[in-house]
């Protein structure tokens, strides 16, 4: 059976989000460590919380990531809060189109 779908939005009760900010954390900086693995690659993530908490994990060296992140001169990709709302929404018509007209 699946998890039941939440709405993202900001949580008001302070304990709640909290509670849902140290788990979700953790379950990031998870992801993030086995992607490096798995995929072999750098992992730098920086995070602040909104009391000015600073949360940080690296595959490695985080200075030397930061530094070689900010000599990359090369076009990549970069994705905001936005993008990803765009993207979700993409995906989400796609996928009820070929609900609505499978092959």
């Amino acid at each position: 059976m699946g998890r039941k779908k939440i709405l993202i939005k900001r949580i008001d009760d302070e304990r709640n989000r909290q509670v849902t900010f140290t788990k979700r954390k953790l379950g990031l900086m998870k992801k993030a460590y086995e992607l490096s693995i798995l995929c072999d690659c750098e992992i730098a993530l920086i995070v602040f919380t909104s009391s000015q908490k600073l949360f940080q994990y690296a595959s490695s060296d985080m200075d030397k990531i930061l530094l070689r992140y900010t000599e990359f001169n090369e076009p990549h990709e970069s994705k905001t809060n936005r993008d990803i709302v765009e993207d979700e929404v993409i995906w989400s018509n796609l996928l009820t189109k070929r609900a609505q007209y499978p092959n």
